[in-house]
């Protein structure tokens, strides 16, 4: 299945949620995968619906999460990117999903994807995306009482923790 054949499904069925897409490499379209940059960009509060229905579709069958990541765009926006894996169908897309510094809530997809679990984790600890739903949202690097999240552009990184200095 191609990455317009994905969009156009998830179109029909999720309208709106879905809010922008890069379904063609440069030079030139070409069939899913990662090395070509095809993306769909989902609403953060849909992102839970919109997995299940990947994951549970029989034409999609998206039944691995291989990679999850948080990301910093230095413009007072953060993100999650999902790489999905279909073995049965041996199709793949990447999910993008935005929120902003003020409000940076996204929902969960660890009941979706087991392996998203610990992902999360790291996103929230590094990031501070708080992960809607998660059954275990702590931090999973750093210590509990540990000031800001360092992946972010604008971390100041502290001097001292705890009476030690932090070197940098």
């Amino acid at each position: 299945m191609t990455a317009q054949e994905i969009f156009d499904i998830l179109k029909i069925r999720f309208g709106d949620a879905l809010i922008e897409e890069k379904l063609s490499a440069a030079g030139g379209s070409a069939s899913v995968g990662y090395a070509m940059q095809v993306w769909i960009n989902i609403a953060p509060d849909k992102a839970k619906e919109i997995s299940f229905f990947l994951r549970d579709d029989s034409a999609m069958q998206f039944d691995y999460l291989s990679c999850l990541s948080g990301v910093d765009y230095n413009n007072g926006t953060l993100g999650i990117v999902y790489h999905l894996s279909s073995m049965v169908h041996k199709h793949k897309i990447v999910l993008k999903t935005f929120c902003t510094k003020e409000n940076p809530h996204v929902q969960s997809v660890s009941d979706v994807w087991g392996t998203a679990n610990w992902h999360e984790r790291e996103v929230f600890d590094l990031f501070g995306i708080v992960i809607d739903g998660h059954p275990d949202l702590r931090r999973i690097l750093l210590p509990d009482d540990w000031e800001g999240n360092p992946l972010r552009k604008d971390y100041k990184v502290q001097e001292f923790y705890h009476g030690m200095k932090v070197p940098y």
